[in-house]
């Protein structure tokens, strides 16, 4: 009998080397690998940071796959310690993946960062859960942070996290995010695999958020735990003889094949990974440079200006009128200058000169 060909599937949660001591893999080589498994996209969400986004953007073109720009963040409680460092603290309440739905989504996502990083000593940011009672839900640290809209919104709510508290952060934002939030669910043949699903399944009824499946990837093949054993036991300032806990249990932090996530996640929550694939269509080719406009005149577009600009001069060299062949030259150098889009540069010059 013929086997039913693997799922479709999209990796929402995959850290690399750039998220220091955590991943173990080059953008790159986590691209290459998702493109050998048939994903049909890879998200790349380092820890704070977008710093790998341009290999990892390059490795996707090359290889055709659809690449996802985000970043995971780790949420401290009010009142903990300074800093979240990702290295797995018990002073992180939880985590969440951001992934740009468009180039204000991306935008919103760069100006996030760059707000948590500068709340905190360099090298680190931070980001506190302050739970608040509003008029109409329990706002907490959503409302004070910066918008992350146009983003889709992953909790990575944590086993040790009571119940009723997961509940009151992801009805928080729900009432923030609306229905670009979802529920990560892991699965890494961990002694609470069973337990937290089961959780997290509760949760998802209380809420009524839907759940998505994740691997939590930090390396693209099992045969770099090895290296991630060594890094982690720099992070956590021990040698690797004395880590014990501290190093993964295994190595299913891999980008793992489609038949392999089919046998350990039910077929819905494989197929809510292509739901928020679909939502994130937000690439770096969309990025280009958008010239300031301070030298554009109020209730005027570039082009009006430099025309204006140009007849404003005209008069004063020729107060009796342009005439007839340096009008046509200086219609003929507009029209080319408009073709080019060159007007700001004009404008720019003609700005530094007065």
């Amino acid at each position: 009998m013929q086997r039913p060909p693997p799922p479709d599937y999209a990796e929402l949660h995959c850290l690399s080397a750039f998220s220091f001591q955590r991943g173990a893999s080059l953008p790159d080589e986590l691209v290459q690998r998702a493109h050998a498994l048939g994903y049909r996209a890879l998200a790349l969400t380092d820890e704070c940071s977008v710093a790998g986004m341009v290999r990892a953007h390059e490795a996707a073109r090359a290889a055709g796959l659809k690449l996802l720009p985000g970043a995971e963040f780790g949420v401290m409680p009010s009142g903990g310690a300074q800093g979240a460092k990702g290295d797995g603290a018990p002073d992180v309440l939880f985590r969440f993946v951001a992934l740009a739905h468009d180039l204000q989504g991306w935008g919103n996502l760069c100006e996030f960062i760059t707000s948590a990083r500068r709340a905190a000593p360099k090298g680190q940011y931070e980001l506190r859960w302050q739970a608040q009672k509003s008029r109409t839900a329990i706002a907490g640290g959503f409302d004070a942070w910066p918008t992350l809209e146009n983003n889709e919104i992953i909790l990575l709510l944590p086993p040790s996290l009571p119940v009723e508290q997961a509940c009151t952060i992801a009805v928080a934002a729900r009432v923030r995010y609306g229905t670009a939030v979802w529920l990560g669910l892991t699965r890494s043949l961990g002694a609470q695999d069973d337990s937290n699903t089961l959780r997290l399944q509760q949760i998802a009824q209380f809420t009524g958020l839907p759940l998505v499946a994740m691997g939590g990837v930090q390396m693209h093949l099992r045969s770099r735990k090895p290296l991630h054993d060594v890094i982690s036991a720099v992070r956590l300032g021990l040698p690797l003889a004395q880590c014990g806990r501290g190093l993964q249990a295994n190595a299913e932090r891999h980008l793992r094949s489609r038949a392999r996530l089919a046998a350990l996640f039910d077929a819905q929550h494989l197929a809510n990974t292509l739901v928020v694939a679909q939502r994130c269509n937000f690439s770096l080719n969309s990025l280009s440079y958008h010239y300031p406009l301070e030298a554009v005149l109020p209730g005027h577009t570039p082009a009006q200006t430099l025309r204006q600009y140009t007849e404003e001069g005209a008069r004063l060299r020729y107060p009796t009128g342009m005439p007839q062949d340096v009008r046509a030259q200086v219609e003929h150098e507009l029209a080319l200058i408009a073709e080019l889009h060159y007007e700001m540069y004009f404008l720019t010059v003609h700005d530094i000169v007065r």
